[in-house]
């Protein structure tokens, strides 16, 4: 447990304009200005700001929020967002490290309701940090989204969910649209391996792409799969062990830092030479392999997200405003995070409230929405409107002179890759996607 005075460089309330993070080690300082909190909606804000994953994922996710808070404040986006505010109050943020694990975050997301007195809670990128949260923010009865975790138990072990949302999209839409895309353009793969973590995100994953594998190439043969700690980073003993079976296809869910370090580390190993390397997660390696990964690899962004979004002027100003700020192009941690700050203010600005709306008054206004964001439309039709659908889309790395892009791009329809409500996802698949529309 940090001491307040190390608490206080993870959690800094933005007053006014906005805020970041101070965290030193990546460059990410923090603002800070006067306001009232009576003038104020104050939003807690979770992602990885120390270990594996922040680097690749937690740090972009908060950047990319940060951007986005600057110019609700400022009245600065594009329409239909160019109201200043969130219903005309300021939006602040405090910010909370991810790191240390479900027990530590619920312990954290108490503080944020109890101690911070926030409106709102925005964040968790591990599955097992949002399956710890949601039931508590259902007992709190507190409006909270997860702008990214995967897991499809989110909803399942949450009965009639109120306060807790989802704006990106789930490890089934993920791995049928991996296979999809698998079958569409390689449909010649007959041995399949894969390599995930050992944990909900990780086992979910595998199973919803072996799934989907049995219906859509049925003649491939799965291998082997690989199932390493959370955060190992080291990963000799299985690559060796993928290498044996020879594979056509290795199938991977790993992200952030663990997702890059087995991707340069099988590269190095020659593994990726003989196989072709499917990461679900891998679009936010596109301007970090730096050539690492070899081309042809293919990546996934978890929906219309990052290199994946659609040319609207929402993603075209997050874009610029995003590069200018940090020399790169947003990855999709940053876009998701873009997304779910989105969809509070339009919850907030579309409630009934006068001043700050009630965590009631937000969960009325976002369920069942449909809303305008960097992703294109995000349509909330999912776990009786808690969850967003969006088309799932993969594409092949490729880089040359110096440069990262994506070729051979597929986009699959929301219909297409998510199980409709009131069927069990692992069921959908097995009967064969029943209900399916991929038109």
């Amino acid at each position: 447990m940090k001491n307040s005075n190390q608490r206080s460089l993870w959690q800094k309330t933005l007053l006014n304009t906005a805020t970041s993070v101070a965290v030193a080690s990546v460059g990410v300082m923090g603002m800070a200005a006067s306001a009232h909190a009576e003038e104020s909606f104050k939003v807690g804000f979770v992602t990885f700001l120390s270990g594996g994953a922040s680097g690749p994922f937690g740090v972009p996710a908060a950047q990319g929020a940060d951007i986005v808070i600057k110019a609700i404040n400022e009245g600065s986006l594009p329409a239909p967002y160019d109201t200043k505010g969130v219903n005309g109050l300021t939006l602040e943020s405090v910010v909370v490290d991810e790191a240390g694990g479900p027990t530590k975050q619920v312990e954290e997301y108490r503080n944020l309701v109890q101690r911070q007195d926030v409106n709102a809670v925005i964040g968790y990128i591990s599955s097992g940090d949002c399956l710890a949260i949601g039931p508590v923010a259902e007992e709190m009865k507190m409006f909270t989204i997860a702008f990214d975790c995967g897991t499809s138990r989110l909803f399942q072990e949450i009965d009639n969910p109120q306060y807790m949302f989802r704006t990106g999209l789930d490890a089934v839409a993920d791995n049928v649209g991996a296979a999809r895309y698998l079958a569409e353009t390689h449909p010649d793969a007959e041995r399949i391996a894969g390599i995930q973590q050992n944990y909900a995100w990780g086992q979910d994953s595998w199973q919803d792409f072996t799934l989907a594998l049995e219906q859509l190439m049925p003649e491939a043969e799965i291998v082997n799969n690989q199932m390493p700690q959370l955060f190992q980073g080291s990963y000799s003993t299985e690559i060796s062990a993928l290498q044996t079976q020879r594979p056509d296809i290795v199938h991977s869910s790993m992200w952030g830092g663990d997702m890059e370090s087995f991707t340069s580390q099988a590269n190095a190993r020659g593994l990726l030479e003989q196989a072709t390397a499917l990461l679900t997660t891998g679009e936010s390696g596109l301007h970090r392999f730096d050539g690492q990964a070899p081309n042809g690899t293919i990546l996934g962004g978890r929906g219309p997200f990052g290199g994946f979004m659609p040319e609207n002027d929402l993603s075209e100003w997050f874009t610029k405003a995003y590069e200018e700020e940090h020399g790169t192009p947003p990855s999709y941690p940053a876009s998701k995070a873009a997304q779910a700050i989105l969809a509070l203010k339009y919850a907030a600005d579309n409630s009934d409230a006068e001043g700050i709306p009630s965590s009631e008054q937000l969960a009325k206004a976002l369920k069942g929405a449909e809303f305008e964001s960097v992703s294109g439309t995000v349509k909330m039709a999912l776990a009786d409107g808690h969850q967003a659908m969006q088309p799932m889309l993969y594409g092949e790395y490729h880089f040359e002179d110096g440069e990262a892009e994506l070729r051979n791009v597929k986009s699959y329809p929301g219909e297409c890759v998510s199980a409709p409500d009131g069927y069990d996802a692992q069921q959908w698949i097995k009967e064969g996607f029943p209900g399916v529309d991929c038109n």
